[in-house]
């Protein structure tokens, strides 16, 4: 069943690629570094939070890699946008749009969809440079709990790995990306989707607008 979810990555980057992407247009108004406290709480859907929320419960997560930006980029404000967005509620076959919550704390950007089976949290992590944010993926990786590289044509061509309890996170140039759906029943939808298969086809939309707007 894993390996067939997967093999829909190709279909959902072709057609993404086609339809075109866009961050949310005048509805993201994240909250900037300069009004957020040093004692603020990392979002809990960030990879920052702590490695374990990423697929795991160890404490301690890792050290941000830290960017020197003042604010989410266009590519981390896409994971609120149009196609992630109408991605989820086709999957779901939802009748009305999701609300979003969104914030941008110690260079993480993260966008909370409110569902009514719980919280799905996209955040994208924004490092200095490629080899940074490589560096913080694979300690993430390390520190999650039942991490699963995925591997093939399935990861398009980026480091990635899945966890066990829901969450997909994939590292590009300098983003990670982590969809965490562990807040989510085991499946749901009218097609009982898995929330892993979800958090899937949800990094590979985002993913797919990175490739035509790097």
């Amino acid at each position: 069943m894993k390996s067939r979810n997967h093999r829909l990555a190709a279909l959902t980057l072709a057609t993404v690629l086609l339809s075109g992407c866009a961050a949310a247009s005048g509805a993201v108004t994240p909250v900037t570094e300069t009004n957020v406290g040093q004692d603020q709480a990392v979002p809990p859907g960030s990879p920052s939070a702590q490695a374990g929320h990423a697929g795991g419960h160890h404490g301690g997560g890792t050290s941000s890699p830290s960017a020197a930006v003042d604010g989410p980029s266009e590519a981390a404000l896409m994971v609120c946008g149009d196609q992630p967005m109408d991605r989820l509620t086709s999957i779901l076959g939802l009748k009305e749009k999701p609300h979003t919550v969104n914030d941008w704390a110690n260079s993480t950007f993260t966008c909370t969809y409110h569902l009514n089976e719980g919280a799905l949290e996209i955040s994208v992590q924004e490092a200095a440079d490629k080899a940074s944010a490589l560096k913080y993926f694979e300690a993430t990786q390390a520190l999650a709990e039942d991490a699963t590289p995925i591997e093939g044509l399935a990861n398009l061509g980026f480091p990635a790995f899945e966890t066990a309890d829901g969450s997909a996170v994939f590292q590009k140039d300098s983003f990670i990306l982590h969809v965490d759906a562990s807040d989510l029943p085991a499946t749901l939808g009218p097609n009982n989707i898995t929330r892993n298969a979800l958090a899937y086809q949800l990094s590979t939309t985002i993913l797919a607008c990175w490739v035509e707007h790097p």
